[in-house]
């Protein structure tokens, strides 16, 4: 079967900073993230409409995505990624803040390694989370991304 993953559909933006990889299937977007990695399938429609939308956001038009996202993690996990997309554009929190605004006000360590794992760079904004001293922490995109992002968004931290 010659190398391809059969469903599967992949696409490349290349954004200001740096290339990012689109993988989705026909029903959405399972991955959207900083990375080299060749494509072996060809995009498909939402692979095409999410480079659309991160152009978009790049170029300053954009400040929500309206994508169907896949993801697969803990009910913990999911809880914070759903909670991400609610930080708005433009705006921060904390780590602590963020795990007391799902119920769990002990958990930002949690929420920091749940963050890590979000396949969604951007489109799942975990670089809105900063520590709550108000510096840049952690970012699986490394922090000068994040900080570029912030600063995209014009955001005060």
């Amino acid at each position: 079967m010659n190398d391809l993953i059969e469903g599967l559909f992949e696409g490349v933006y290349q954004s200001p900073l740096g290339t990012i990889k689109i993988v989705a299937n026909s029903v959405g977007i399972l991955s959207i993230q900083f990375d080299k990695d060749p494509v072996k399938n060809k995009a498909n429609s939402l692979v095409k409409e999410a480079i659309i939308q991160l152009t978009q956001y790049f170029q300053n038009e954009r400040k929500i995505f309206e994508l169907p996202l896949i993801y697969q993690g803990t009910s913990f996990q999911k809880k914070v990624w759903d909670r991400l997309q609610e930080i708005p554009y433009g705006k921060t929190t904390s780590y602590s803040n963020l795990a007391e605004s799902i119920n769990n006000p002990l958990a930002a360590r949690a929420v920091g390694a749940a963050n890590r794992v979000n396949r969604h760079a951007i489109v799942i904004p975990c670089h809105r989370v900063i520590g709550s001293s108000g510096k840049l922490t952690g970012y699986a995109g490394g922090l000068d991304r994040k900080s570029a992002l912030l600063s995209l968004e014009n955001c005060q931290y």
